[in-house]
């Protein structure tokens, strides 16, 4: 039962939290079904990681839930308010006009938001897999990989500057070319969602989806310390460009690393990491 379970838990939580976004947005409770999606999400996982932990290590306190959780109100309120204001102020509607020619508005849905995916993972993939070769680049994104254990809660343990150059390289693009606000909102959900995912300390098999998402297995190997495996899988929501740009990494024969992190020490406050990057200290 249990490997049962393990099997169906990514599939199972990814389509009932993007249901939900879903539905929200056909009654027009946009940011509320986005914010209780994400909510539900979090509490799920929560207790999953309870009753089936990848590691039962990293259910020890490792003493970062403070700054977890402040860089996780200060980048996620950031982004959302970014996001609000654009998708849901008509900021999205009145841009669209000028990409009207480009973005095939009267696809499906589904279809629309598959092809927005595609588009902004491109930056996402470039902008991440030069946050590890940049060193100027990678000392910010340092904070988000001296983590030592991966669970939902520090999901969202960026620095704002990493954050910032995120979001750069992903929504803006798709309003230049004229994306709709439903697009926006299912693209920024579904970055969340398999956000959320990615981190979790649930057991799971992931499989196929593995040649598709960035999934917790693929995620596993890219916190190892070990850089032959911690420099690749630099997908945010999809693997396509790790598979086409050969950074794509798995090992299903063995476990992924438990013990993850960096090389070099890491401030334990959460305003000695926002200034760790401007300092001349190693990351």
């Amino acid at each position: 039962m249990r490997r049962l379970l393990s099997c169906i838990w990514w599939p199972l939580l990814f389509c009932g939290s993007v249901g939900l976004v879903y539905a929200g947005m056909s009654t027009g409770h946009d940011v509320a079904a986005f914010n209780l999606t994400y909510l539900t999400l979090a509490l799920s996982i929560a207790l999953l990681e309870r009753l089936m932990p990848h590691e039962e290590a990293w259910l020890r306190n490792d003493g970062q839930m403070g700054p977890d959780l402040a860089h996780t109100i200060l980048n996620k309120g950031i982004a959302q308010v970014i996001i609000t204001f654009v998708a849901f102020m008509g900021i999205a509607d009145a841009l669209a006009p000028t990409g009207a020619g480009l973005w095939p508005a009267n696809w499906p849905l589904a279809v629309q938001t598959a092809l927005g995916l595609v588009i902004v993972e491109f930056g996402l993939y470039w902008k991440h897999r030069l946050a590890h070769e940049w060193p100027w680049l990678w000392r910010f994104h340092a904070v988000h990989h001296s983590v030592t254990r991966l669970w939902f809660f520090n999901t969202g343990r960026f620095h704002l500057v990493d954050t910032m150059t995120g979001l750069m390289v992903g929504m803006p693009v798709l309003l230049l070319l004229g994306a709709p606000r439903d697009v926006l909102l299912m693209v920024s959900a579904i970055t969340a969602i398999v956000g959320m995912l990615t981190h979790c300390n649930i057991e799971m098999r992931c499989g196929p989806l593995n040649y598709i998402f960035n999934t917790p297995t693929l995620h596993r190997w890219h916190h190892s310390k070990v850089l032959a495996e911690g420099n690749r899988n630099y997908g945010e929501n999809l693997v396509l460009f790790d598979l086409l740009f050969r950074s794509y990494f798995n090992a299903p024969d063995r476990r992924p690393p438990r013990d993850i992190g960096i090389l070099h020490d890491m401030p334990l406050t959460f305003l000695g990491q926002l200034k760790a990057p401007f300092t001349s200290q190693p990351l």
